[in-house]
C-alpha cells in the first residue's frame, strides 16, 4: 500500500500527486492522451466542463466579454490582474510601437508557394522572430527583456497574419495603422486594398474581439499543454509559441471551425436536406459526424457558444448575408436543441459551429479560421509560458508502458529469413 498525497485546487479540484509513485513503488501511471492527468498547477484558467463554467483569472467569461476587449483580456492573461487605466494605456503604447515587422520578413514570406497552408507560414515567421530578436534566446535575461519579448510578440503576430494573408493573394502589404485599436488596425490591414480605403465596420470589430476573448485561453489543451512543454527546454517564446501554432493546425483542434463550414458544403453539394444529415449523425452505423457539436472537456452548452450564437445573429443581420450555409446551419441547430438524441448527450453547438459562421460572414477565408484562432489563444499561450518559467517547473518528460519485442540477438543478413 502506497500513501499518495492529495493536491486541492481553490475551486476544490481534487488531484492525486504522483511526483513520487515511480522512485517508491517502481509503478506508474498510465493515461493515453492525458485526459485523466494534470501537468501542472495554473492560477490562469478555470474550466468546469459539467457546470459548463469558464472564468480567467477567477473573472466569468460572460463578463469579459460583454464589458472588456481583447487587449485588455490579454493584459489579465498575461499579468494577473485586470490593469489599471495607466498601466493599460503604457500597454497597449508599448503594443502599437512594435507592431511593425522588418522589411526583411517580406524576403521569407515571397519564399513560401502560393499553395502554402497559412498555419505553415504563420509558425515560420513566428520562428524567424528569434533570428530578428536573438537576445530572446538567453534564459536568464532579465524580467524587462522577457516583458519585451512578449510585447513584440502580441503586437507582431496580428501584423505576420495579415501580410501572409495579403502576400498569399498576391495584394500590396498594408502597415500598422497606430491610429486604430488592436482589432480595428488587424482588420484594416487585412482587407485594405490599394483602389479602396477599407471602412472599419463596428459590428465587426466587435464580432472579431469576442471570437479573440472566447478563444484567449482554454486551460491544458493540446496546444498550449505543446507550448509549456516545449518552453520547459528553456526554449525561447517565439519556438514555444510557433510550436503552438503547429499544435492547433490539427483539424481536431484549431481546425475545427474549418471543418464545420466544409459540413455545411457538403451538406448543400448533397441537396441541403438537414434532416437526412441529422439521421446519418444518429446512426451509429453511418461514419458521418456533425461537425461544431459536443466538446471534448464541455457536459454542458460551451458557455463560449452561448455569446457566439448572439453575435452570430447580430453580425448576419447587420450584413444582410443570405448564403445558403448560414440557412443550413439555422437548421441545423434549431433540430440539435430540440431533438431528444442530442439533448440526452448533451451534443449542443460548440464555439467552433458559431465562430465559423461569423468569419466567413465577414470574408475570412476558410483556410485562414486556424489562423484567427491562433491570433486569439495568442496571450493564453505566453500567460503559459510565463508562468511555467516563472514556477521553474522541470523539464516535461512523459513515461510510457514498453509494449515491444523482448531483447534479442542481432542476425547478419545472410541468416534473416
Amino acid at each position: 500500500m502506497y500513501k499518495l498525497p492529495i493536491v486541492e485546487g481553490t475551486e476544490n479540484e481534487k488531484g492525486i500527486d504522483i511526483g513520487k509513485l515511480r522512485d517508491e513503488s517502481g509503478y506508474i501511471t498510465l493515461d493515453t492522451g492525458y485526459k485523466n492527468t494534470g501537468s501542472t498547477q495554473s492560477s490562469i484558467t478555470f474550466l468546469d466542463g459539467e457546470k459548463g463554467i469558464l472564468r480567467y483569472r477567477g473573472y466569468p467569461i460572460e463578463q469579459l466579454a460583454e464589458k472588456s476587449t481583447f487587449l485588455e483580456v490579454a493584459y489579465l492573461l498575461i499579468y494577473g490582474e485586470l490593469p489599471e487605466k495607466q498601466a493599460f494605456e503604457n500597454f497597449q503604447a508599448d503594443v502599437k510601437k512594435h507592431q511593425l515587422v522588418h522589411e526583411d520578413m517580406k524576403q521569407i514570406l515571397n519564399g513560401f508557394p502560393s499553395t502554402a497552408h497559412p498555419m505553415g507560414v504563420l509558425s515560420s515567421l513566428a520562428t524567424s522572430l528569434t533570428a530578428f530578436f536573438p537576445e530572446s534566446l538567453d534564459p536568464n535575461r532579465s524580467s524587462d527583456k522577457v516583458n519585451t519579448t512578449i510585447i513584440r510578440l502580441m503586437a507582431k503576430i496580428p501584423t505576420l497574419v495579415a501580410w501572409s494573408y495579403t502576400n498569399a493573394r498576391g495584394i500590396k502589404t498594408n502597415y500598422p495603422d497606430n491610429k486604430l485599436d488592436y482589432v480595428s488596425n488587424f482588420l484594416k490591414m487585412m482587407f485594405n486594398l490599394p483602389t479602396e480605403d477599407y471602412e472599419v465596420d463596428p459590428v465587426v470589430v466587435d464580432a472579431m474581439d469576442k471570437i479573440f476573448i472566447l478563444h484567449a485561453d482554454h486551460e491544458q489543451n493540446c496546444s498550449t499543454s505543446t507550448v509549456r512543454i516545449v518552453g520547459s527546454s528553456h526554449a525561447n517564446l517565439y519556438a514555444s509559441v510557433a510550436a503552438g501554432i503547429n499544435a492547433l493546425w490539427g483539424p481536431l483542434h484549431g481546425g475545427a471551425n474549418q471543418k464545420v463550414i466544409e459540413m455545411l458544403q457538403n451538406i448543400i453539394a448533397n441537396g441541403g436536406d438537414t434532416k437526412k444529415f441529422i439521421d446519418k449523425a444518429k446512426d451509429p452505423n453511418d461514419p458521418f459526424r456533425l461537425m461544431g457539436f459536443g466538446h471534448r472537456v464541455y457536459k454542458n452548452f460551451d458557455p463560449r457558444a452561448e455569446i457566439l450564437k448572439k453575435q452570430t445573429d447580430k453580425i448576419l443581420e447587420k450584413l444582410g448575408v443570405n448564403e445558403p450555409e448560414f440557412e443550413v446551419a439555422k437548421q441545423l441547430e434549431e433540430a440539435a436543441l430540440k431533438d431528444e438524441y442530442f439533448i440526452e448527450r448533451k451534443l449542443y453547438p460548440n464555439v467552433d459551429f458559431y465562430s465559423g459562421i461569423i468569419m466567413k460572414a465577414i470574408g475570412i477565408p476558410i483556410d485562414m479560421f486556424p489562423v484567427m484562432f491562433s491570433i486569439g489563444r495568442l496571450p493564453g499561450w505566453i500567460a503559459q509560458w510565463r508562468e511555467m518559467r516563472k514556477h521553474n517547473e522541470p523539464i516535461g518528460r512523459p513515461r510510457q508502458i514498453y509494449v515491444g519485442e523482448k531483447e534479442r540477438p542481432y542476425k547478419d543478413m545472410a541468416s534473416r529469413s
